[in-house]
């Protein structure tokens, strides 16, 4: 049996994932797959992805992997990347579509965002570059609200490696495992059960992403330490 399946539906770079785990993990037995069976099989399951939520959610389906995928979700160890968190989302803003309804809440795109306010309206400052581009693209600050297995050993306001432009709007505030800025609070990370979703890229994110992955490998959602404590009141609504 596999003991990690990295799934493998035609999007995101899963070779980086698979040689992180690997590297955090070398006795495990990690599978890059397609196949439906390999990951209800599958020990641990992990969900990557880059690109657009619309072409993620037809090729689950082309490849038949919706219901592996769903399945996972609600009964083992499940950790989504990127497109792997916003694909568990009731429905996104990219292309209006629906998604897997996992977690409660929308995908959104970042806004157009412009310079500081000069307060000068005579189009001097057209041409200058905006403070906050879209994509988010780069290294940001992670700040943990929860305690939660999958952060033991990480600093708070630990940097990790990002690439989006649209970002998780939860319903359910208790699943927001942290927070980034860019230019407004955004959750980052959700933790519901044994589901662990994360919008940064922990394969690029140098020791603190080998950090989670490391911890995932070990980790047991039924375990009491799961419950989850609020460890921060930011006052911010993410």
């Amino acid at each position: 049996m596999t003991d990690i399946a990295i799934v493998d539906y035609g999007m995101g770079n899963l070779r980086s994932v698979s040689k992180a785990l690997e590297h955090v993990a070398p006795a495990v037995s990690i599978s890059v797959t397609g196949d439906p069976e390999v990951v209800r099989s599958a020990g641990r399951v992990v969900v990557p992805g880059q690109g657009a939520m619309p072409d993620c959610l037809r090729e689950l389906d082309t490849h038949g992997l919706r219901a592996a995928v769903l399945d996972a979700a609600m009964n083992k160890p499940f950790l989504g990347i990127c497109l792997g968190l916003q694909m568990l989302f009731d429905s996104s803003e990219e292309g209006n579509v629906t998604g897997l309804g996992v977690v409660p809440g929308q995908v959104r795109r970042f806004p157009p965002t412009s310079t500081a306010d000069t307060g000068n309206t005579d189009g001097a400052n057209e041409h200058v570059k905006p403070r906050f581009k879209v994509p988010h693209m780069g290294w940001n600050q992670v700040h943990q609200i929860t305690a939660h297995p999958l952060w033991e050993g990480i600093p708070q306001d630990a940097r990790f490696y990002f690439v989006h432009s649209y970002y998780v709007e939860t319903a359910d505030p208790g699943s927001a495992a942290a927070y980034s800025l860019y230019p407004f609070p955004f959750t980052c990370a959700v933790a519901r059960d044994n589901i662990f979703a994360v919008q940064f890229h922990p394969e690029k994110s140098q020791e603190a992403g080998l950090m989670l992955l490391r911890n995932f490998v070990h980790w047991e959602p039924a375990s009491a330490m799961d419950k989850q404590v609020r460890i921060s009141e930011s006052g911010c609504n993410v």
